[in-house]
């Protein structure tokens, strides 16, 4: 400390005042980089290609007594694409999607809003929304009700969100139109590689229903002057005929 003639008040040495500087902003920054990323955004779905693409998918793999089932309405979607129609599902139902689905329908885009203690999601595909609390626990498996989107907790591990989600009902349908159990967990990991670019990586465990657990990655380029739009599914003119085919009704309501 060095006295000033002036004042008689002591004043710091301008080395001192340096290094405090510098240590305070030391500490701003080091604050700064333990602040989770944001991945606040509008995303729509994506391709990527070239080196920064995700692996792909791994198989699919159902044990005996689901196999067989789901393979053949798989034979049966196919043969009702190559004629030009669309078997049952729930979109034309008016149905939520509910998860995994919901993180991908089609080319909708999704929000993402991020606060410190909840991520939320929405999806612009029939408005679906999920919530996922950052830093709770997650309860057991006998605690969740069953629904669309299960409960879904988080938490950060560096530039990444970790979200483990359970408590989707089984008439849910699932990845590829997978069946599952109650027991089915779904673990995703969100990041951004790239400024624009938005990755989420899941894996689906099912003791029951999978021969072991199938992981693959959803990729998002970022759409910031999108605004969302409101998608209320209200047609009565659809309805399912006893094939699971898609038909329109015609003039007076009649099939």
């Amino acid at each position: 400390m060095v006295a000033s003639l002036a004042t008689g008040r002591a004043e710091v040495p301008s080395n001192v005042v340096a290094k405090t500087a510098a240590l305070l902003l030391f500490a701003a920054m080091h604050a700064l980089g333990q602040a989770p990323p944001d991945l606040a955004g509008i995303w729509s779905p994506s391709r990527a290609a070239g080196p920064g693409a995700p692996p792909p998918a791994s198989p699919l793999l159902l044990k005996p007594g689901y196999k067989d089932p789901y393979d053949a309405r798989r034979t049966l979607e196919r043969a009702a694409t190559a004629r030009g129609e669309q078997l049952a599902e729930p979109g034309s139902l008016c149905k939520p999607y509910g998860m995994p689905t919901m993180m991908q329908v089609a080319v909708y885009p999704m929000e993402v809003i991020q606060t410190p203690k909840q991520v939320t999601i929405v999806a612009e595909a029939f408005s679906e929304v999920r919530r996922i609390y950052i830093g709770k626990p997650q309860i057991s498996l006998d605690d969740a009700s069953p629904g669309y989107y299960g409960r879904s907790v988080g938490h950060w591990e560096g530039d990444t969100l970790v979200v483990d989600t359970i408590g989707i009902n089984p008439s849910v349908k699932g990845y590829q139109g997978m069946p599952h159990s109650e027991q089915m967990r779904i673990t995703e990991r969100l990041r951004r590689p790239a400024p624009n670019t938005l990755h989420d990586q899941i894996t689906i465990e099912d003791p029951v229903v999978l021969e072991k657990p199938v992981t693959y990655t959803l990729v998002y380029a970022l759409v910031p002057d999108y605004e969302m739009v409101e998608f209320v599914c209200d047609n009565n003119r659809e309805y399912v005929d006893e094939k699971g085919v898609v038909r329109m009704r015609l003039g007076g309501g009649g099939k």
